[in-house]
């Protein structure tokens, strides 16, 4: 069920992939999508030649008989033209590829590793010097004000998180029960209620568990936790509800087929056209051409890119449960793989997951949790609003950098090393979480790069889904409006204050894009660079100032 890359390790003892595609040093037209299905396919043809079979595949197809339908011969055509070439398809697909991280020793941004090591080396003086100083100050070497917050109620947090989880599995029997005879027998279909009871199941889904926190009087550490991997779980349950649906009424209309008088005969595509009138004999020889067609993107549609998986043998719970611990939140039929489990590499990406939480701890404790404080107790003691302003632009002030440490710590615990241990755990090849969005000249462009997995969730099932029926400027909007939602209910999560700031900057950044990209001002990297680090250093602490202390 997976493609898979011979693994080789070189005079020092390193292992490393052959076939991994590495981030190249030169940004691509379109960072966001590396098309790689012509090396794939390549790949693929000598591995067969060779007589040798990668993945959990047996490299064998049982037979189709001379007889069986054109449903069943139009997708075992499709599972063997699939395994050469790539196809444009119905449903907007992410093209999933062997590749690695920025900061992975093999990829071409290796030459960036010095500052990366300078990076660690910083805050390694930095929470050296501050537990020396806690020493000094009060006989040990950490505050543990923040520490405790991880134990409390923590047996319960796992409870209703592995609950939570299970929840999710609904969409398989419900698609299971939309394929079989007692869902033929009541009617039921995913355009004709199914999509229907997956969207009343998701918002009642969603409200349970955003409300759970609040009614249990959980620590805001708790809470974050479970919301963030609320939002990760109703997205990837999302993905494969839909996209399951989608391949339902595709599969219909292709066995629809099999009676062509009876069927519905609209393209697929729109094709062109011929240009002329035909006549009768070009007629009949048009209709049967398009019929084979329409039958071959159908089946197309229904086998996965890489050709060994084809709808409906996707619905079984292993399938379901390998695609919740993927490091992905769009689900497809098949991912490409690596061969195995590097456990040097897990064991690694698994202490620095929680070397950074450490680091994450001592930053909140030393350098913001403090200022916050003092800032509310100076807050309730004045009355002019002059004060209340010197106040709130000091706390600012005194914030920028540590959140600009927080933020990095964040975006390497995350993209990093907590999807890179399940990339390794799943043997999920595409490792490009993320793309050099240091370099990003506007918001747009950072919402594509610094965290690819959900704008490809953003892109597939949002902006596209809505793009055909509301057009290209409302499906952003509409995009932007969602995704600004999202930000303001886990900012509501940690404060337990409903105040909009968050929601106002981002749908914000709309604007300013449009500016940034007018001829005065479109083309000035370094400026436009600049003014992007500028207002994420200051948007930061700003935010955080006026939940906190507004």
């Amino acid at each position: 069920m997976s493609s898979s890359a011979d693994i080789h390790a070189n005079g020092n003892g390193n292992v490393y992939h052959e076939h991994i595609l590495r981030p190249r040093a030169v940004k691509p037209n379109n960072p966001a999508v590396l098309r790689t299905m012509t090396e794939e396919g390549l790949l693929a043809g000598e591995s067969m030649q060779n007589g040798s079979v990668s993945g959990q595949t047996s490299g064998r197809s049982t037979p189709v008989p001379a007889d069986a339908p054109p449903s069943v011969q139009s997708i075992s055509s499709a599972r063997k033209q699939l395994r050469a070439e790539q196809r444009r398809r119905l449903f907007p697909t992410i093209e999933y590829a062997s590749r690695v991280s920025h900061f992975d020793p093999n990829s071409d941004y290796r030459d960036f590793q010095g500052f990366y090591i300078l990076f660690w080396i910083a805050l390694t003086i930095m929470a050296i010097t501050t537990m020396l100083r806690n020493i000094k100050d009060t006989g040990y070497p950490m505050r543990v004000q923040i520490w405790q917050l991880f134990t409390v109620k923590v047996w319960e947090l796992a409870l209703a998180d592995g609950l939570m989880v299970l929840n999710t599995a609904v969409s398989l029997p419900l698609h299971r029960l939309i394929r079989s005879q007692i869902g033929a027998k009541l009617g039921l279909r995913w355009q004709g209620g199914g999509m229907a009871v997956q969207s009343i199941f998701q918002l009642v889904w969603f409200a349970f568990w955003v409300a759970l926190p609040f009614n249990r009087e959980w620590t805001w550490t708790a809470q974050v936790f479970l919301t963030l991997h609320t939002l990760v779980l109703l997205m990837k349950m999302h993905s494969y509800a839909f996209y399951n649906g989608h391949l339902s009424e595709t599969e219909r209309r292709l066995k629809a087929l099999d009676e062509p008088s009876t069927a519905s005969k609209a393209p697929a595509y729109q094709y062109p056209s011929a240009g002329h009138t035909p006549t009768s004999e070009e007629r009949e020889k048009k209709d049967a051409d398009e019929l084979s067609r329409l039958r071959e993107d159908l089946a197309i549609e229904l086998t996965s890119p890489m050709g060994s998986v084809t709808y409906p043998k996707n619905l079984t719970l292993a399938n379901y449960t390998d695609y919740i611990f993927c490091p992905t939140l769009c689900y497809e039929l098949e991912y490409p793989r690596t061969p195995g489990i590097v456990w040097t590499e897990l064991g690694y990406k698994i202490l620095a997951v929680f070397g950074v939480i450490f680091l994450l701890t001592i930053t909140s404790e030393e350098f913001i949790l403090p200022v916050m404080i003092e800032s509310a107790y100076r807050l309730e003691t004045v009355t002019s609003f002059s004060e209340t302003a010197l106040i709130l632009a000091e706390s600012i002030s005194m914030l920028l950098f540590p959140f600009m440490i927080t933020f990095l710590l964040v975006f390497l615990v995350i993209f990093e090393y907590v999807l890179g241990a399940f990339a390794e755990i799943t043997c999920f090849a595409d490792r490009h979480f993320y793309s050099d969005w240091w370099n990003s000249t506007d918001w747009l462009e950072f919402s594509r790069e610094w965290n690819i997995p959900v704008h490809h969730f953003f892109r597939r099932h949002v902006y596209s889904a809505s793009r055909p029926h509301i057009g290209r400027p409302m499906a952003t909007l509409i995009t932007f409006l969602i995704s600004a939602i999202g930000h303001e209910i886990v900012m509501a999560c940690i404060t337990k204050k409903i105040r909009g700031y968050g929601f106002l900057a981002q749908m914000s950044q709309l604007p300013i894009v449009m500016l940034q990209r007018t001829k005065w001002i479109k083309g000035k990297r370094v400026l436009n660079n600049v003014c992007f680090w500028c207002s994420m250093i200051l948007g930061l602490s700003m935010m955080c100032s006026l939940y906190v202390l507004c």
